[in-house]
């Protein structure tokens, strides 16, 4: 099943959009403005973004500018009739295809499927590895262990999620409640506890000095990655 990501600051164009691509099978994400959409990115792993041009606060142009900085997920602009400007910079800046509105939904589905063809197919989709690396800690995702030294690390089975959640997203700064979301795939409860005591938990396990972690760092005031220098 493919993850679509629809952004509109039109609720009644997500809500019909959303009948039409569930209706072919896809799972499909809402946000209503560029900031949720950004989010929403970080958070699940999208495969396309249907994404308006016009909207309040940070525009479809601006979060597809910060979306390619660190990502090729095809994204369909929706745009005005009469806007040719925001196409031609659109594309200019990466957006893969545009449709205007008011838009047929048999075209946009169209759309959709070939712009899925082409990235999943023919190799641009992202690959998560199954064995990662990052310095003397690696993760097989596949027998699902972590070693650090080549010595097991004894990790419980929500520790192991977290630690290859947050390997596979290397560099990448997560809220608590961005973690909890993604781990325990539910509503986050108490995330910033839940989150804190299971990462001293794991640093406990991985780094040489827990009180002074080399890997799995906390950002102050906005959450916790893991380095990224693989090597």
């Amino acid at each position: 099943m493919y993850n679509i990501l629809v952004c509109d600051d039109e609720r009644d164009i997500v809500s019909a959009l959303k009948i039409y691509l569930s209706a072919e099978g896809y799972r499909v994400f809402k946000a209503y403005t560029g900031k949720e959409a950004l989010k929403q990115i970080l958070r699940e792993d999208i495969h396309l973004i249907v994404l308006d041009v016009m909207m309040p606060g940070m525009d479809g142009i601006t979060a597809m500018t910060k979306l390619r900085e660190h990502s090729n997920v095809p994204v369909i602009l929706l745009t005005a009739k009469s806007e040719d400007s925001d196409k031609i910079l659109g594309l200019s800046i990466g957006a893969d295809d545009y449709i205007t509105k008011p838009f047929n939904p048999i075209e946009l589905i169209a759309r959709v499927k070939s712009q899925l063809r082409r990235y999943m197919q023919l190799g641009s989709g992202k690959v998560r590895p199954s064995v990662m690396r990052i310095a003397n800690i690696e993760l097989d995702d596949s027998a699902k262990s972590v070693t650090v030294d080549g010595e097991a690390a004894p990790l419980t089975p929500k520790e192991y999620d977290i630690l290859c959640f947050l390997m596979q997203n290397a560099g990448i700064v997560f809220s608590p409640e961005e973690m909890y979301r993604k781990v325990w795939d539910d509503v986050p409860i108490n995330a910033d506890n839940a989150i804190a005591v299971h990462v001293r938990h794991i640093r406990e396990k991985i780094e040489i000095n827990p009180a002074e972690p080399r890997y799995l760092k906390v950002v102050w005031g906005k959450g916790y990655k893991m380095e990224a220098d693989y090597t």
